[in-house]
């Protein structure tokens, strides 16, 4: 990769991570449900009326929309609300590379290799000594919500997979159209129709702000310079910068929001992003009856889409 490249791909990590702090910041202004859905509502308008119409099957938008936007993205803002803090968000939510593997096997027939299960069975000890960190120190429903979360981005990467976008950016901006409405109604149900009024009536420019931040800076410029990158290099160059997502969450979220990391978690850190690593680079995947290395990039493209928040 020429600098300027390599640059790009530092700075987008780098939003992403800080993406997090700016997560929280945001739900200090706006319930959760609704912050989510405002998020998808600024990253698609006015966008998806310059992207041209979709150019995948209407079913893997709505797929997509539902599991990423919805589910996974709601879940993540509901369990940083409830108390899971920015930085251990941002490691926690890697584990979605072993949820991608594990829903790959099980829907297309990817088989990981002895290398990749190793990763993954070390991937999980780290969030085993995330959870017994967090059990002692913060609220267990809050990390399990992360956790799921994390899931759901598993199988929107798979759906991704499937749907294989031509356009990035187009998909990106087509996706997010989708999550808008359920995520309205989860909020009015859930939140509660002055809750949503009041914070919305209250909104000033931090507020805005972090709107702003989540939907385009992290959203649109992060989707489309991402694939940008991956136009220009393979996945599995491009996907290890996946890995700076929470160096850049963890450490902006102890600078800005002053949370503390304990030994334990520096612990459950590294075993986590060594074993994401292994898990997204070690080895190829092969189908059955297919000979070794013969799907080459297949989890580096889904690393590199998973990384996005």
């Amino acid at each position: 990769m020429r600098p300027s490249h390599i640059a790009l791909a530092v700075l987008v990590t780098a939003l992403w991570g800080v993406n997090f702090v700016v997560i929280e910041l945001g739900l200090d202004h706006f319930p959760p449900l609704l912050f989510s859905a405002l998020r998808f509502l600024v990253a698609a308008l006015p966008a998806v009326f310059f992207v041209g119409p979709p150019k995948v099957a209407l079913k893997w938008i709505v797929g997509v929309g539902l599991a990423l936007g919805v589910a996974k993205f709601g879940l993540l803002f509901v369990g940083m609300d409830q108390g899971m803090g920015a930085g251990l968000s941002s490691l926690v939510l890697q584990v979605q590379a072993v949820f991608t593997a594990l829903f790959a096997a099980l829907a297309l027939g990817e088989r990981p290799g002895g290398v990749r299960l190793a990763g993954m069975a070390v991937a999980l000890a780290g969030i085993a000594v995330a959870a017994v960190d967090e059990g002692t120190s913060g609220p267990v429903l809050a990390f399990v919500l992360v956790f799921a979360a994390a899931a759901f981005w598993g199988v929107s990467n798979v759906l991704t997979r499937k749907a294989a976008p031509p356009d990035s950016l187009n998909f990106m901006v087509w996706v997010s159209t989708v999550p808008v409405l359920p995520l309205l109604g989860l909020s009015l149900l859930f939140e509660g129709w002055d809750r949503d009024a009041d914070a919305l009536a209250a909104m000033d420019w931090t507020g805005a702000g972090t709107v702003v931040y989540v939907a385009w800076i992290s959203t649109v410029f992060g989707f489309g310079a991402w694939g940008f990158l991956l136009r220009h290099h393979p996945a599995s160059t491009v996907a290890p910068f996946t890995l700076l997502v929470p160096v850049f969450g963890m450490s902006s979220a102890a600078l800005l929001l002053h949370e503390s990391v304990s030994p334990l978690r520096w612990c459950a850190a590294a075993l986590l992003v060594g074993g994401v690593a292994v898990t997204s680079l070690g080895g190829r995947w092969r189908k059955p009856g297919a000979e070794v290395g013969s799907a080459p990039d297949a989890q580096g493209a889904q690393t590199a889409q998973g990384a996005r928040v």
